[in-house]
């Protein structure tokens, strides 16, 4: 049902008009035009933003009782090749979904090196849990303690590294044993 009330501030554009009430939302007819692009397309924000040369703001994550977001089985990949202060060759491979990171991989040629090894575990342990953070940014999947946990527990390469003394620790806080 479509109302019309009088003159007052639109709560979206805060200009004085002349609202009309739809879906129990009571909008200027060009925030109801603006909004109503926006649920069909919502590239059409995304969009906008970009013609307007403006930063798109993070979306606020909405957690529920759903099931988190699945990363489709194919996702398209940069690769970047870079070397540390040592001279190591490592190769970081950023996932996209949509244009939006959603994984981060490392890996250098050398990983039977036991030189590197405690080190390729450290960043194994630091990119799963970046990507499980973004994951959570773009994505809007949800970050528990036994997420946490399961990164940590997979990067583990041996038994007392770093990632497993953190996931020893930490599993303390969880209703779950040691892994």
């Amino acid at each position: 049902m479509t109302s019309t009330t009088k003159n007052a501030p639109c709560p979206a554009c805060r200009k004085k008009r002349k609202l009309t009430n739809r879906s129990n939302i009571d909008l200027c007819s060009s925030c109801h035009t603006l909004a109503d692009n926006i649920r069909k397309d919502p590239q059409y924000l995304t969009q906008l933003f970009k013609l307007a040369d403006l930063q798109i703001p993070p979306l606020p994550v909405q957690h529920s009782d759903h099931a988190d977001p699945e990363l489709p089985e194919e996702l398209d990949a940069i690769r970047y090749r870079t070397t540390d202060r040592e001279r190591n060759t490592w190769y970081v491979s950023v996932s996209e979904l949509d244009g939006t990171p959603v994984e981060i991989f490392a890996s250098t040629a050398f990983d039977n090196d036991h030189h590197l090894q405690s080190r390729i575990s450290n960043l194994t342990t630091i990119t799963r849990l970046i990507s499980l953070i973004l994951r959570h940014v773009f994505m809007g999947e949800r970050l528990t303690l036994e997420k946490t946990l399961t990164q940590l527990h997979r990067s583990s390469r041996q038994k007392n590294d770093l990632p497993d003394m953190l996931n020893r620790v930490l599993s303390n806080y969880s209703g779950k044993k040691n892994r």
